[in-house]
């Protein structure tokens, strides 16, 4: 491949290698830091020894590469403070059944839950130890009590609570998700035990606060709809924490989402209106470069009032070195600048790599650069407004073509009218971003005319109603689409392929066109080959029973529910879409299932199990049966008590105890998650 002639890319390649390594091997800091060190140092001395033909030798170019791996597996290490003396951790019981007076700044306002507030939190001081960390409070909804502020300091004293693992297969893994940010621990508490204290400190992200909620304060004044308010938070500052679900949904669903994230094309479009507005300063003398460091640091100011999420970062770090090119006329290559990008944001937030967001940002870029020149040149129409909507389209279609088997890995999903979405929504996006900072900057001013509100309100309104209509389409909506890691790999593959032979058809890329189609066949049998064939799980669902039982590529589930509600089917829904199975119909529950060899005994509230010369190898507890469970175990001789969701806590408690006593295995649902045997 051509791009990999750059070196910057091969260097950026190796980073994210290591990167991989540092996060999934544990590497000690020492060694990480030792080795780094002497394989900087091996670099310095070749490129000395041999520096006029090192561009040649084969060894030097192997001692780099694996310096930046090596860079990559540091990198990691050093972001990560549980590696220092002082993270919290280092001061907390294992079993963390102790009590902590614990001293904390709030560093992000999280999207709430029903029934608590959530907050991301910098963690200082732990008894009388000063610490470092981070970890997420869930405190009680309280009208009472106003919302938290970041940058606010508090003390309290409570325990800290592990994260919790997904409980049922497929279903999405929080606590990875957490640990990916450095979070490894969480805190539950009332509002009436916050002790707020005395503070002068600000911090970035509180300036940052302290500027969106000014804005949104003054913004208030005019009226805003709720969702028009959520949507200007979303586009202008980065916030979609009080979008609404209805609407949340409704772009995801029209395939238009991207649109609420600050990204690439939010930067792309601010930086062309700062560049218009700016351009008076290339008259002075120096006048470019002044507009470059002007240029810089507006859009860095965004990017932290913005909140630095992934994509923001994303954008900004490209379109900063895009400014610095376009500024001082020097040539840039796109790829080159994506690499750079990367790279630098990668040292500094290693851990971006396994950001959705960022992962999708960076693949819809490097689709548009690379697809969509071959598809504009398939049709030029000469009339300006076809050809501004015809470029619009095979953008998107590009941006699709990069984006598609990641997004259907992690959303299972795909809008398929989200062209319509794109075609009507882009080429006004320009207009509604650009008004938006007029009305933003206006307003602050206390300058903004109810008439120019009042438009920009109906302008968003009228978006949404639009992307409302498109998602209500549901014809057009796939949903639950079965998509593993080996179908994103086979499935980029097919299209760099397809691609290459479409545009340029020769032998050579028919050949490989030909390998790539018998590569996607190939996974399709080994993953229906590795599906499971015969299996019985107990899902984990609070105050109910789900049972499910695999057979013929086939499951049939068993339930007790009255009515099948939201989260039965998510459960249901995830399991299926993660076996790539089908799920077959509905049963009651059986007071016995034989599975071979293996005898599962259901025992419900009846508590009834005395069955004359019945031996279970599997004991299954629901809906909290008053049973002797010492009898009970005399007389079946299981090996394994199994209790689901639906029994009292007490009771599950009372039985663990017993179980332990009698050196008996023990399932709980609600702590080791859903029971899966394989017969």
């Amino acid at each position: 491949m051509k791009l990999l002639n750059f070196t910057i890319i091969k260097l950026t390649i190796c980073l994210i290698v290591g990167i991989i390594l540092g996060y999934f091997i544990d590497i000690p800091l020492f060694t990480s830091i030792l080795s780094t060190s002497l394989l900087v140092l091996l670099t310095f001395i070749i490129f000395l020894v041999s520096k006029k033909q090192f561009s040649k030798n084969i060894w030097f170019g192997f001692i780099v590469f694996s310096t930046m791996i090596s860079i990559g597996i540091l990198t990691v290490n050093l972001h990560n403070q549980k590696n220092f003396s002082n993270h919290y951790s280092k001061y907390i019981s294992e079993d963390l059944n102790e009590l902590h007076t614990i001293t904390f700044r709030i560093r992000e306002v999280l999207k709430p839950s029903t029934y608590s507030d959530k907050y991301v939190i910098d963690i200082f001081k732990i008894d009388d130890q000063n610490v470092s960390g981070k970890s997420i409070i869930n405190i009680s909804n309280d009208t009472i009590v106003s919302d938290l502020k970041v940058d606010d300091v508090f003390l309290i004293r409570t325990d800290f609570k592990n994260l919790n693992a997904p409980l049922n297969p497929g279903q999405f893994d929080y606590k990875s998700y957490l640990k990916k940010k450095y979070i490894y621990h969480q805190l539950f508490i009332e509002p009436h035990s916050l002790l707020k204290l005395d503070t002068d400190k600000t911090t970035l992200f509180g300036i940052a606060n302290s500027i969106r909620t000014h804005i949104n304060t003054k913004l208030k004044t005019y009226n805003f709809k709720p969702d028009e308010l959520a949507i200007i938070n979303a586009l202008l500052l980065g916030q979609r924490q009080d979008i609404s679900e209805e609407v949340y949904n409704s772009y995801t669903n029209a395939g238009a989402i991207h649109i609420l994230a600050v990204s690439g094309l939010h930067v792309g479009i601010i930086l062309i209106i700062l560049s218009f507005v700016l351009k008076p300063l290339e008259r002075f003398k120096h006048g470019r470069l002044i507009k470059t460091i002007v240029l810089v640091v507006l859009l860095w100011s965004f990017a932290v009032i913005a909140g630095l999420s992934a994509s923001v970062t994303r954008a900004v770090t490209m379109f900063s070195i895009v400014a610095i090119g376009m500024n001082l006329k020097r040539p840039t290559n796109i790829y080159n600048t994506l690499a750079i990008s990367i790279l630098i944001i990668l040292l500094i937030k290693p851990l971006f790599i396994f950001d959705v967001g960022f992962q999708l940002s960076y693949l819809a870029v490097l689709s548009i650069v690379t697809i969509d020149p071959l598809l504009y040149k398939l049709w030029q129409p000469k009339n300006w407004l076809l050809d501004t909507y015809w470029h619009t389209l095979t953008v998107t279609i590009a941006a699709q073509f990069g984006i598609i088997p990641v997004s259907l890995y992690y959303f299972h999903q795909f809008p398929g009218l989200f062209f319509i979405s794109n075609l009507v929504i882009i080429p006004l996006l320009g207009f509604i971003l650009g008004l938006g900072i007029i009305v933003i900057a206006l307003a602050v001013l206390n300058l903004l005319p109810n008439i120019l509100a009042s438009i920009f309100g109906y302008s968003i309104s009228l978006m949404n109603n639009f992307v409302n209509w498109v998602s209500q389409q549901e014809a057009f909506i796939f949903q639950d689409i079965p998509f593993s890691v080996l179908y994103v790999i086979a499935f980029y593959a097919l299209i760099i392929a397809a691609f290459k032979w479409l545009f340029r058809k020769n032998y050579t890329n028919l050949k490989y066109l030909l390998i790539v189609i018998g590569i996607v066949q190939c996974v399709f049998i080994y993953t229906e080959y590795a599906n499971p064939e015969k299996q019985f799980i107990v899902f984990h669902k609070s105050r109910y029973s789900l049972l499910g039982h695999v057979k013929n590529d086939k499951i049939r589930f068993a339930n007790d529910f009255d009515s099948i509600t939201a989260s039965t089917n998510t459960i249901v829904r995830n399991y299926t879409v993660k076996t790539h199975l089908k799920g077959d119909a509905q049963d009651s529950i059986a007071p016995i299932y034989i599975l071979n060899n293996k005898k599962l005994l259901v025992v419900d509230s009846l508590g009834v199990y005395n069955v004359n010369g019945f031996k279970a190898d599997y004991v299954l507890l629901r809906q909290s049966p008053k049973v002797n469970l010492n009898r009970l175990i005399d007389s079946l001789k299981p090996k394994l008590i199994i209790a689901d969701g639906s029994n009292y806590k007490s009771y599950v408690e009372r039985w663990e105890v017993i179980c332990k006593n009698r050196k008996l295995p023990f399932h709980q649902t609600s702590k080791k998650g859903a029971f899966i045997l394989e017969y």
